[in-house]
């Protein structure tokens, strides 16, 4: 099991264009994917989330009414100061949470999530391995990304491809 964050970057990079296949073998074969899921549950129960914190610090997370709602009762604030303080419009994906390139998500102090009980729909069911919606193989376009920064994502296709017998 690899965790170490910078090997994930450099092996995710090197591998992109293996998952890249990897990901077009997957929608053209049949598996299982509760095997699957078994394998990324598994993989996530082996390493902890807040002392890496590094999604927090790469990726965007995507704000719903439902999660500004969340939100406003959590810090007890107004829905309309949640969005004006705490969140941005993103021209691809909408509404996020507010952002800096140099620390990452606003809400995120080292590799902890200071509104992690009220955290958006989308951080909790982060990697959006077991936790998203349709088989894991519809999600793999956002995997390979994400397997050059999330251990959990990294390790969960490399096992993947030993269950599944791809060929490198």
């Amino acid at each position: 099991m690899i965790t170490d964050l910078v090997q994930i970057r450099v092996l995710g990079e090197k591998k992109r264009e293996e998952n890249l296949r990897f990901r077009r073998y997957m929608k053209s074969h049949d598996h299982s994917d509760r095997i699957l899921r078994r394998i990324a549950e598994d993989i996530e129960e082996q390493i902890d989330c807040t002392r890496c914190g590094n999604c927090c610090k790469v990726a965007t997370a995507i704000v719903t009414e439902r999660d500004v709602e969340r939100l406003a009762r959590h810090l007890r604030i107004r829905p309309a100061k949640v969005v004006a303080d705490y969140t941005m419009v993103n021209e691809e994906e909408g509404r996020v949470l507010r952002r800096t390139d140099a620390a990452g998500c606003i809400f995120l102090e080292g590799t902890k999530c200071t509104i992690y009980e009220a955290r958006p729909d989308a951080c909790q069911r982060f990697p959006h391995l077991v936790r998203g919606a349709g088989s894991i193989a519809s999600r793999m376009w956002e995997m390979v990304d994400r397997a050059c920064y999330c251990p959990i994502v990294y390790n969960a296709l490399q096992a993947f491809k030993v269950e599944l017998r791809f060929k490198r």
